[in-house]
């Protein structure tokens, strides 16, 4: 099976040794966001809700440059600095999965690159 890089400049730019997603086959699997705003580098925490959104606004960029949207996600981990921004993350992450969301799992972690709060990865399929 061949694997194709998906890289592109509308979501950040790897911050190690890895790439944005790689696809194989009809399976686009891809490396976890933070709320790095790619336009600026900056990172966006003025609050959960926020920081949510633009890990989302950054997964949507990768799956769009695998000619793929939110539909196509069949599994999300969420990752978070406490279980005590589960609520706040749902609300964000369900306006993107309305109908038929993805399985998932949502786990509480020490740390986070960056320090940030939340790191979400999806696989979505063709």
């Amino acid at each position: 099976m061949k694997k194709k890089i998906i890289k592109t400049s509308e979501a950040p730019a790897a911050i190690g040794p890895y790439s944005q997603a790689v696809l194989a086959g009809d399976t686009l699997y891809c490396s976890g966001q933070i709320a790095i705003n790619p336009n600026t580098g900056d990172l966006v925490i003025d609050s959960i809700q926020a920081e949510t959104e633009q890990v989302m606004k950054n997964i949507k960029a990768v799956l769009n440059a695998a000619e793929m949207d939110f539909s196509n996600v069949v599994k999300c981990s969420i990752f978070m600095s406490s279980m005590e921004h589960y609520g706040d993350i749902n609300v964000v992450y369900a306006a993107y999965f309305s109908e038929n969301p993805p399985a998932r799992e949502a786990v509480a972690v020490k740390t986070l690159p960056k320090e940030v709060n939340v790191e979400i990865s999806v696989v979505a399929v063709r």
